[in-house]
């Protein structure tokens, strides 16, 4: 009889959770630790950008290296740029020195993450004026991927483009 009720014990104590009234169902406890840890993922991404748009927005880059794989690509309005370096070197750094101000306004992203890789579109507009006294207003685009190395995100791709808003 003691073996009958140890075998029970052991086959009741095997019982999913959600044979207990009151108790989540297994399955729904993974989706909502899945949903938590995908919001999580994709707030560590947004993070990344926004740092990357302040950068932009102080006409300071520097550090934004750290925010880029080695092997990035940057696209900007049908170029390619190469990688983020090159980039910096030769295009954005030498563009915010002659910029006096850079603001974004209506920024948006939005964040899909698919295991190491994270998706990512921002929609914008931006004022830019340049040190002579230039103005420039556009609505942008940006699409980036970046990847999760050594537990950080950093942009592996970016392309981004804009056009003067319409009525302008």
């Amino acid at each position: 009889m003691k073996i009958t009720l140890t075998i029970a014990a052991a086959a009741l104590a095997a019982q999913p959770l959600a044979a207990q009234p009151g108790s989540p169902h297994p399955v729904a406890a993974k989706a909502v630790t899945a949903k938590a840890v995908a919001e999580t993922e994709a707030a560590a991404v947004r993070s990344v950008l926004t740092q990357y748009k302040s950068a932009i927005e102080r006409l300071d880059a520097t550090g934004t290296e750290r925010l880029f794989t080695t092997d990035s690509t940057v696209f900007e309005t049908g170029g390619v740029e190469g990688s983020y370096s090159n980039y910096l070197a030769h295009h954005l750094g030498p563009e915010l020195k002659a910029f006096k101000s850079f603001k974004f306004s209506d920024y948006k992203v939005d964040v899909r993450i698919e295991g190491p890789v994270a998706l990512a579109t921002e929609t914008y507009n931006y004022r830019l004026e340049t040190k002579k006294g230039e103005i420039a207003e556009r609505r942008g685009v940006a699409t980036s991927v970046l990847k999760k190395i050594g537990g950080r995100w950093k942009i592996l791709s970016m392309h981004n483009s804009a056009r003067k808003p319409k009525g302008s």
